[in-house]
């Protein structure tokens, strides 16, 4: 524990110290960018204190009067460094100079720690007021020893000047800073929403597995019981522990569902727009795709829309067929969904680029047990997703052809509209 405290104290040592750096060399840089509002070289206004304040709000250190002092005593450093090279002026004439510059940052840096400048971050009109006061006070007292230490007089228009510059600095600086969290915070609230639309989908993909699991559960009850009946007993003891196994992994399912519906706040719910449908359908096969290492590009041509009480069986429907041609696909593909109404009937074709089915196989493809998939030990797949298709197909009173060639394959479903619209 006491490694890690130390290791974890050593990280923030380290990235304060970066940002402190950083801070104090890129306000000496661009305080060099400067306007010279009063005669001579003395007093300039320059990038330097929008610099400093801009750095502070984003990358908040530690010690903002450590930051002032050190940012302070850099900037006289590097224009004692540029006076000396350039200028033919003498070290202690440039140190009178801009040794005021020293004063500005610390005061502009109090200030700031003394009304606490983190708590002021969401107020914009109310931050670049004290900020301005500040940046007003530490160029009054800058600009008073500066004007004490080369024995200069001043008038009512460089106080003006001063207070004019030190509102504008401030409100250019916070505006600034405002934009850049907009844009931050709009960019988190398009990922949340993304996030969100993507549970949603997640919730719908759930709650139909769900009901796949509640089927699967009487069906193995029932065989259960037959198979007790008629006195199979190790058989009928099999069936119900396959029955109780399901029934818990039911029961885990509802819990998840529970959750993921209090997160996206979605109510329980069978009808969704076809369109919505499609979305769920691509966005799903889109990370499969990813997920095989290929590069498949979706295209939908939806003619017609309206809402659909077939959700889980739609969703069942095309995702067995589509994910099938996301497999078919070597590397590169496509594949384009066309839905359209020709009454009474709703026409969906799949089309995939992937290898085609052999002509031998088509007569058969929707037989229980066909499959062209085999894992990396030789075992084939279960072969019941295009039966699962089918039956589909005919529990909407719908139909299913299919045409292949080498060049890619094409479903084609006819479903009578009134079966799924709501």
């Amino acid at each position: 524990m006491s490694f890690s405290k130390h290791h974890l104290s050593k990280h923030f040592n380290q990235t304060d110290g970066f940002i402190l750096v950083i801070t104090a060399l890129l306000t000496a840089v661009l305080s060099e960018v400067k306007v010279v509002p009063f005669d001579g070289e003395a007093f300039r206004f320059g990038l330097g204190s929008i610099t400093f304040f801009l750095l502070i709000l984003i990358w908040p250190p530690v010690s903002l009067i450590r930051t002032g002092v050190i940012t302070g005593i850099t900037v006289v450093g590097f224009r004692l460094i540029e006076d000396y090279f350039i200028s033919d002026i003498t070290i202690s004439a440039s140190l009178i100079s801009h040794l005021p510059a020293l004063l500005f940052y610390f005061v502009f840096a109090l200030g700031l720690h003394t009304i606490k400048i983190e708590r002021y971050k969401t107020f914009p009109l109310i931050l670049g007021a004290w900020a301005s006061l500040f940046e007003l006070i530490g160029n009054v007292l800058e600009y008073i020893m500066r004007h004490g230490l080369l024995h200069q007089t001043n008038d009512f228009r460089d106080w003006v000047l001063l207070f004019g510059v030190a509102l504008f600095r401030s409100y250019f600086a916070v505006g600034l800073y405002s934009s850049i969290t907009v844009s931050e915070q709009k960019k988190r609230m398009q990922e949340m929403l993304g996030v969100g639309s993507e549970l949603y989908g997640e919730v719908l993909y759930l709650q139909k597995s769900m009901n796949h699991i509640e089927q699967i559960t009487a069906e193995s009850f029932d065989l259960y019981r037959k198979l007790k009946k008629n006195e199979l007993h190790p058989l009928s003891v099999q069936a119900l522990r396959i029955a109780q196994e399901i029934h818990e992994v039911k029961k885990d399912s509802q819990r998840i569902l529970a959750g993921l519906t209090k997160v996206t706040g979605r109510k329980k719910s069978d009808t969704l727009f076809l369109a919505d449908v499609l979305n769920l359908v691509v966005i799903a096969n889109e990370k499969y795709g990813e997920l095989l290492k290929k590069k498949i590009t979706f295209y939908v041509n939806l003619s017609v829309d309206f809402e659909t009480n077939q959700l889980i069986p739609l969703l069942a429907l095309l995702n067995n067929l589509t994910a099938n041609a996301v497999e078919s696909i070597a590397e590169n593909g496509e594949i384009h969904f066309d839905i359209w109404e020709e009454s009474p009937h709703i026409c969906f074709d799949i089309k995939d680029s992937g290898k085609g089915i052999a002509e031998e196989d088509v007569s058969i493809i929707f037989e229980p047990g066909y499959t062209t998939k085999f894992d990396d030990d030789g075992v084939a797949a279960t072969g019941i997703g295009l039966s699962h298709v089918s039956e589909i197909v005919q529990k909407l009173e719908g139909k299913i052809q299919v045409e292949t060639s080498n060049k890619g394959t094409v479903f084609q479903i006819r479903i009578p509209i009134i079966n799924i619209r709501k």
